[in-house]
């Protein structure tokens, strides 16, 4: 399934404010339940709940290269987690690089957001 991303400003900044938090060694991940998931099911042809996923990479970890670089391995990283271990449905995700990032494979950011959604309790048991 295609990520739903995040578009508005004030979803990222509830989700910092709001949200459950885990830090890791190449991302942060926020998690805040989706208030609207009920609507945008309602919209969606198969009528289930979905995951809205929003990814921020700073300008200070480099160009656009590297930026878009790091964007695409996080979401590489993501499907994993999610093809591995179904991800609970109807939330908001945030998704933050860090610096380490640069250096970091796709299995190391699928390490860690798969530490990150075990201790957030996000899998489907």
């Amino acid at each position: 399934m295609k990520l739903r991303a995040i578009r508005e400003n004030h979803l990222y900044s509830k989700a910092y404010a709001r949200g459950k938090k885990f830090v890791g060694r190449n991302v942060v991940v926020y998690v805040l339940p989706d208030y609207a998931a009920k609507k945008l099911a309602k919209a969606n042809p198969t009528k289930e709940k979905i995951n809205r996923v929003g990814i921020t990479v700073t300008k200070k970890l480099g160009g656009a290269v590297i930026r878009n670089r790091a964007k695409r391995i996080i979401r590489e990283g993501y499907r994993l987690c999610d093809k591995k271990s179904p991800i609970k449905r109807g939330f908001l995700i945030v998704i933050v690089a860090r610096s380490g990032i640069i250096r970091a494979k796709s299995t190391d950011i699928e390490s860690d957001l798969s530490a990150a959604f075990r201790k957030l309790s996000m899998y489907v048991q």
